[in-house]
């Protein structure tokens, strides 16, 4: 199966209601790379009053699970960058 960047964004605008969400396809810039074969890449920007007083650690730790399916059906590698709101 293959991951999309929409499905990605459905699954997070579900889960953590973000004020701001940006789902950014890199795979292409890893053509080639052992990973690429296992899934595709991307890159998560997002803020969310969910990560207000939460350390980086737990704030991926609920984006991994709200892409608890995906990322067991085609996401290989993802970069998130989590803010809470009053961090803009």
């Amino acid at each position: 199966m293959t991951v999309s960047s929409a499905q990605i964004e459905s699954a997070l605008r579900a889960a953590l209601d973000p004020a701001e969400l940006a789902v950014q396809d890199d795979s292409h810039l890893h053509a080639g790379h052992a990973g690429a074969q296992e899934g595709r890449h991307f890159t998560v920007r997002l803020v969310s009053e969910h990560f207000a007083g939460l350390s980086r650690v737990a704030r991926h730790r609920l984006v991994y699970d709200s892409l608890n399916l995906l990322m067991q059906s085609g996401i290989h590698a993802l970069a998130i960058d989590a803010r809470a709101p009053e961090e803009l």
